[in-house]
Order: C-alpha cells, then sequence, then structure tokens
C-alpha cells in the first residue's frame, strides 16, 4: 500500500479512503500480503485527472459504483437505443498498445469526459470500434491523442446539431413510429454533405 502511494503521489491514508469508497478495486491478497498492480495505478492517476478537472470525488465515486454494481455497458456509455457501435472491452494493457505512450491521466480523463471510456469492473470499455479503430488509425499517423479527443468533442457537438436538426424534421412531417425507419436516411445525407466537403477542403491544399 505504502509503495503504491508513494508511486502514485498521494499519501496512504488517502489511499486507504480511496478504498473505503470503492474508489479503486481491492487488492490480489496472498495470506497477509495485498498485491497491487498497474490498474490500480492507473486508477489512481485517473482520478485525480478528473480531480485536476473541477470534478467532485462523490461523484468519480457515484460513477465508479455504477460502472462496477449492475448497470448494463451500454447504459453506463449511453447506448440505451438503436445503434451501429459496437463497445469494445479492453484491459488497460490493451488501451495502451492501441495508443503507445499517449494513454495519459489527462487523455484519460479527457476520453472519459467524451464517453468514449468507462470502466466496467476490472474492464475498459470504449464505446464504439469504429472510433477506436479510427483514433488509434490517427495517433499512428502522428496526430496527438489529446488533438484527436479535441477534434472529437467539436465533431460531437456538430453531430448533437445535426441530430437535432432531423429530429425536428421529423417530429414535424412525419408519424413518431417511423422516426427510426427514416434514421439511415438521415445518415446518408450527413454522410454525402461530409464527403462533398472534404473534396472540397482537399482541392484547395491541391
Amino acid at each position: 500500500m505504502e509503495e503504491l502511494a508513494g508511486t502514485a503521489g498521494i499519501t496512504v491514508r488517502t489511499l486507504r479512503f480511496y478504498r473505503e469508497r470503492g474508489l479503486i478495486p481491492p487488492p490480489r491478497r496472498e495470506g497477509r500480503i495485498a498485491w497491487y498492480d498497474g490498474r490500480h495505478l492507473a486508477r489512481l492517476r485517473t482520478i485525480a485527472a478528473l480531480l485536476e478537472r473541477g470534478h467532485a470525488l462523490s461523484g468519480i465515486a457515484d460513477l465508479v459504483a455504477a460502472f462496477e454494481h449492475g448497470r448494463d455497458v451500454g447504459q453506463v456509455l449511453g447506448l440505451t437505443g438503436p445503434t451501429e457501435e459496437t463497445p469494445v472491452r479492453l484491459t488497460p494493457e490493451e488501451l495502451a498498445d492501441h495508443f503507445e505512450g499517449e494513454v495519459t491521466p489527462e487523455n484519460l480523463a479527457a476520453a472519459l469526459d467524451l464517453g468514449y471510456l468507462a470502466t466496467d469492473g476490472e474492464e475498459i470499455v470504449h464505446i464504439s470500434r469504429r472510433l477506436l479503430d479510427v483514433s488509434a488509425a490517427l495517433v499512428k499517423e502522428g496526430i496527438p491523442l489529446a488533438a484527436v479527443l479535441e477534434a472529437g468533442r467539436r465533431v460531437r457537438e456538430h453531430a448533437d446539431e445535426l441530430a437535432d436538426l432531423f429530429t425536428e424534421l421529423l417530429r414535424e412531417h412525419t408519424e413518431e413510429k417511423d422516426a427510426q425507419r427514416l434514421r439511415p436516411l438521415a445518415k446518408s445525407v450527413v454522410d454525402a454533405e461530409l464527403s462533398m466537403a472534404l473534396d472540397r477542403r482537399l482541392r484547395e491544399l491541391s
């Protein structure tokens, strides 16, 4: 416990408090010895990063409790309706392999804020296989993960606006029961417009 606390830059008293609040999982025990590992350290660093970003400890505790006590992963990630996205379960080591050298406490906190990541027991859950693969590909091309996450945040804002636009359009001109059936049409319009917009921007660069 002392070694873990020292590595994480906190006091043993603080570590005990986190354990009592359920913010970190219990250690693996062998007789009277309690073993902590990289998962515990990663959790402590994530807690520290969230605290630095202004999250209250009580709120962090509530989130951890929700993730680890029976909530469906889809509910945790906000995927309660129809979606083409497939959540991905990862160990901390597997996540690090996707983003070598970029899995910092700050980036973890940003991904948690966006809802890209959640914890479910001892596993990490990414909201979308497609987003995970694209993000990893961009990082491999030399784009910092922090910049990828910031771009994701901005895309989220525009996507919410587009969803509002189509939802209002369907609400005004169709029956409620038709909304899910017509959902692919809205996606097709956005995909086509984005494709043409990229063509225009790339022509400007050439």
